[in-house]
């Protein structure tokens, strides 16, 4: 049986040796530093969604301690930029044959590159006789010296490998031995195909390690993988297409995910493997004549960065925008929010916008005898089970989406316009009110609105209020159409976590089936991550976190967006706020209410997904 020597102990190198070595394969970890000492004294804390391991790998600092045998693997986590020094360390040491002779690691090992980039192999490939290729999918963070995080679920990590250049000999003893260590394990001929594809993905570490998610930085990642295709393409690579299956990141109570390994790099103040990522696309740019202007300004303003001893994640769209001039966002976002302020200006004007009161809670019917109390002058009640809401059907939810004919004669009667602007609120933060600005927004109308803060913000504003019913506006003759945000099916949402994110935004009690008070079963649908509306709002008067706020608090999301709450309603105020952030999401309807009232639905319970 092959003993695994794992040179590198970050964040991947640690997992894989602590995944064999809780299967019983023998492993060997190589370390260094402040973290060889702690590894060494207390062992590993690997923590895994399933809790926390302190496990006792053997660990040494070099090939000196190895003490090489011809059964040996030699697995390479290091970073890129340290490869060239690690293979010269381990190339030439004695190896210890069955026969009694000695021969070399170069001549007689394997040694397998889980590093990302281009380049490892053509390193390796200069001293070993035999190399394979490694691509690692894991979302795992090293920051802490001894102590790893690896959030992947169902599995630790998903692996390819294949003979590099080209070829799959002797790869599958060592495919079959990582299996056994939890690792789902792709055997595959071109192993530098998927070493393309990974490394057009890495594009996006560098922007992820200076600045936080915003529209702006998601052009900037487009535009770094443009220049990548067009590189490729005079280049003559044509990446792979891998599936990772349902290979997915999820949380794990009391421990913040951390950024990719660029970030790692930077937080832990360590130099990052950059100029193998963008500077890989630099490289191969000047070699076939295509130009990569915007992959060699983040390459420099990394390393700047790393100079400077920048904070990881500190930097904002205006560093970002005079690293990259020149690029503009693809499409200007229509506002969503308008403050008590610029209301109280805009009522005042000729084309004063539409105020629609929606005041409600769950348990609470008395919306309309609180809009008789007190409200914004001039703003119309408007009935969230009546004229927000479809009839109950089966199977619908308990708020299905009114037929585009039902909300096109409300919002006649409500007076409003295409030209005419539509502000909605509440008393609550927005959770109700969203639910008429998503529906309006759906149907076609171009310019609606959340008071930031509701009643509650206009109030402490010192603006006056109304009671009794206001007087209504003249009908309008709007033709609204449906369709112009997205909706999911149960079974889109069912199938959403495999290619993107579903989250849940209900209480983080009612999504691990602690509780719930009105639908069917307990829990949430499998894969759904949890992210109540409350955590879309400051303390104090309910106002909106600002947009770096929201696109910190959504950072992790990936892929299409989709998301769901008890029936429909608070849903949209998610929506909304993922909108100030950035991102474009989409509304289960039926959410929960639905989900759960059908007996042939899966059901989750607990913290994760």
């Amino acid at each position: 049986m092959s003993r695994y020597i794992v040179v590198g102990a970050g964040a991947v190198g640690a997992s894989i040796a602590a995944e064999l070595h809780r299967a019983g394969v023998e492993t060997l970890l190589v370390a260094r530093g402040a973290h060889l000492a702690a590894l060494s004294e207390h062992g590993l804390r690997y923590v895994r969604p399933d809790g926390e391991h302190t496990l006792h790998l053997p660990v040494v600092s070099g090939p000196a301690d190895a003490d090489l045998t011809e059964d040996d693997v030699l697995l390479l986590a290091t970073k890129t930029q340290d490869t060239a020094a690690a293979v010269a360390a381990w190339a030439w040491q004695p190896v210890k044959r069955s026969d009694g002779s000695t021969g070399t690691a170069a001549a007689d090992l394997p040694i397998v590159t889980l590093q990302n980039g281009l380049e490892n192999e053509r390193i390796a490939l200069r001293s070993f006789a035999r190399v394979i290729g490694g691509v690692v999918w894991i979302p795992a963070l090293h920051v802490e010296p001894g102590v790893v995080v690896n959030r992947g679920a169902p599995e630790p990590a998903v692996l390819w490998l294949g003979r590099y250049p080209e070829g799959t000999e002797r790869v599958t003893a060592i495919a079959e031995d990582l299996r056994r260590g939890g690792f789902t394990t792709h055997v595959v001929p071109d192993i530098a195909a998927h070493k393309a594809t990974k490394l057009i993905g890495n594009l996006f570490n560098g922007l992820d390690a200076l600045y936080p998610a915003s529209p702006l930085r998601a052009a900037a990642v487009e535009a770094l993988r443009a220049e990548a295709r067009a590189v490729y393409a005079a280049a003559g690579i044509t990446p792979a297409t891998p599936d990772t299956g349902g290979f997915r990141a999820v949380e794990i109570p009391g421990y913040e995910r951390g950024g990719n390994s660029t970030w790692q790099s930077l937080a832990r103040q360590v130099p990052p493997e950059i100029d193998y990522l963008n500077g890989e696309i630099v490289l191969l740019g000047r070699l076939h004549g295509v130009e990569t202007p915007h992959n060699e300004a983040v390459r420099r303003r990394v390393h700047q960065a790393v100079a400077e001893a920048t904070p990881a994640g500190s930097l904002g769209d205006t560093d970002l925008a005079a690293t990259l001039p020149g690029l503009t966002v693809e499409r200007e976002r229509p506002p969503v929010l308008i403050t008590a302020a610029d209301l109280y200006r805009r009522v005042t004007e000729p084309e004063a916008p539409v105020l629609l009161d929606v005041r409600w809670q769950l348990g609470d019917p008395h919306g309309a005898d609180h809009y008789r109390e007190t409200h914004i002058p001039g703003a119309l009640y408007v009935d969230l089970e009546t004229e927000l809401s479809g009839p109950h059907a089966p199977g619908a939810g308990r708020h299905p989406l009114p037929s585009i004919e039902q909300l096109q004669k409300a919002a006649r009667r409500w007076g409003i316009t295409r030209e005419r602007g539509v502000v909605v609120y509440d008393n609550t933060g927005g959770l109700a009110a969203a639910r008429a600005w998503w529906l309006l927004r759906w149907a076609g109308v171009p310019d609606v609105r959340i008071l930031d803060g509701g009643l509650t913000a206009w109030r402490a504003e010192g603006y006056g209020v109304g009671q009794g019913e206001a007087r209504p506006r003249p009908a309008s003759d709007i033709v609204l159409d449906g369709g112009h945000l997205p909706v999911l099916t149960a079974d889109e949402a069912a199938a959403l976590p495999g290619t993107g994110t579903l989250l849940d935004a209900r209480a983080g009690e009612r999504y691990r089936g602690e509780v719930e008070p009105i639908d069917p079963k307990a829990g949430h649908i499998p894969g759904a991550v949890s992210a109540p509306t409350a955590g879309n709002l400051r303390d104090g008067v309910p106002l909106f976190k600002t947009a770096d706020e929201l696109r910190e608090r959504f950072a992790e999301v990936t892929g299409p967006v989709g998301v769901y709450c008890g029936s429909g309603v608070t849903a949209a105020h998610e929506i909304a706020a993922l909108a100030v952030a950035g991102i474009d999401a989409a509304l289960y309807p039926g959410s929960w209410s639905a989900w759960s009232s059908d007996p042939d639905r899966p059901v989750a319970t607990g913290g994760n997904p």
